[in-house]
């Protein structure tokens, strides 16, 4: 689409009067002609993006080692091994570590945000780059600790905010500085997850909201770059282990059927954010919320470890059929719970890994009831769940289908089914107006 489409869709009556508050589907100003300078830039923040993703990934790491003795494969074997009191005082320390740690920040920056979405659709593309790289050190800390959140929101927010730095020295106008900073976002976040394509679509089709060949380019630029960087010190393979999945009929069918409930889930989720991210705390609340809150996700984890970290081993046991329909009910139910409260009380943290643990845990439950009626691989039925709340959360359908596809790499004969069921989610989250898991936090105007 381009800039005139996108602001149509702004103001088409399907979407009802909420749509002209949702910034990522009204297209930006045209961007003038890309100079060779530019150019220049968009190599130097790929660049940036790429060390700044990886570095950050090695203190994630170190958090974890030190943590939970962490050395490599599942994070949940590690937290399982290490205990019931060392995870509920290893939570409390990440709360006390969340709640001294920005406020001290704040005091120490003084006022201002370091959201990636606010600083693109309220800010000109501006982000502070002291508080910006502070929030995303901490936010990897408290990650690595066992908090309940994502770990991209960091590496998003550093390569933003370097995109940003660069944009003050070069001077550039508010079209060009947006595009940028957006760019850097999804590069940082591409080099992490080694999904240089899927970053790039995220760029366009969440944090600007149209896709323009003009746009593309820099994106797609970025986002390999930054991924070839952080090879040097990442991995370089898949981020999720999926077994073979076959063309099966059965799935298909599943999909249809799937995908309007992933998208009502997907809009439960959202409104959860959306009200755990309007009562975080100010001032001295700060301080006393996360250790509050981040103490009671350790005594939930007591009994259930797997709600600790991003949930990324979620999701591979969820596709490796490895959890049993008790714990997926129960998984499904709290883990929402854990992240939303987690960021409610006042803590900086990605979406992206938890939402899709959602619509992995999603998918695997209704799978396993499907598959007693009509037999599917197990996997298929994570996967499509994934896919399907991912894309209706992020108002990203094509973003959201690239990102599994380049998370797994194998998942090539559920394209028909990801489709429908991601069509059927977007429908429905769309009909009920919902805005993206970026978009509720945004301050109120």
């Amino acid at each position: 689409m381009d800039g005139e489409r996108g602001n149509s869709q702004g103001r088409d009556k399907s979407g009802g009067a909420e749509m002209a508050g949702q910034p990522n589907l009204i297209a930006p100003s045209d961007v003038p002609a890309l100079s060779a300078r530019f150019w220049v830039l968009v190599v130097a923040t790929g660049v940036l993006a790429g060390f700044a993703g990886a570095a950050l990934m090695v203190v994630l790491h170190a958090a974890a080692h030190l943590t939970y003795s962490y050395q490599s494969g599942s994070f949940l074997t590690a937290v399982e091994q290490a205990g019931a009191l060392r995870r509920v005082v290893a939570l409390a320390a990440a709360g006390a570590v969340a709640g001294i740690g920005w406020w001290l920040l704040r005091w120490w920056t003084g006022p201002g945000g370091s959201e990636v979405s606010t600083a693109l659709w309220r800010h000109e593309g501006h982000l502070p780059l002291r508080r910006s790289l502070g929030t995303a050190v901490l936010s990897v800390v408290i990650v690595g600790m066992g908090a309940s959140l994502g770990r991209e929101g960091a590496p998003r927010l550093a390569g933003a905010a370097l995109a940003s730095r660069l944009s003050d020295w070069a001077r550039l106008d508010t079209a060009h500085r947006r595009l940028l900073a957006a760019c850097g976002a999804g590069a940082g976040m591409a080099c992490v997850y080694n999904v240089p394509l899927g970053g790039a679509l995220l760029t366009l089709e969440v944090m600007l909201g149209v896709l323009s060949l003009r746009l593309a380019l820099p994106a797609l630029a970025t986002c390999c770059i930054a991924t070839a960087v952080a090879w040097t010190v990442l991995p370089n393979g898949p981020t999720y282990q999926l077994p073979e999945v076959g063309l099966s009929m059965s799935l298909t069918v599943f999909a249809v059927l799937i995908g309007p409930l992933a998208g009502l889930v997907a809009v439960g989720w959202v409104r959860m954010i959306r009200i755990a991210h309007d009562h975080r705390p100010a001032g001295w609340g700060l301080l006393v919320a996360p250790l509050l809150v981040f103490t009671v996700v350790g005594v939930l984890a007591v009994p259930y470890p797997e709600l600790l970290g991003n949930g990324k081993d979620i999701v591979q046991l969820t596709f490796s059929a490895q959890v049993a329909a008790p714990l997926l009910v129960a998984l499904l139910f709290l883990k929402p719970i854990a992240t939303a409260g987690s960021l409610g009380s006042g803590a900086s943290g990605g979406l992206f890994t938890p939402t899709i643990a959602a619509g992995a845990l999603l998918g695997s439950l209704a799978g396993q009831g499907w598959a007693h009626a009509w037999p599917a691989p197990a996997a298929g039925f994570a996967v499509i769940g994934a896919a399907a709340v991912l894309a209706a959360a992020m108002q990203a359908p094509i973003a959201a289908v690239v990102l599994m596809l380049e998370l797994t790499r194998t998942i090539d004969a559920l394209m028909v089914p990801l489709l429908f069921a991601v069509t059927g989610a977007m429908l429905v989250s769309r009909r009920l107006d919902t805005p993206s898991i970026y978009s509720v936090r945004l301050p109120a105007q």
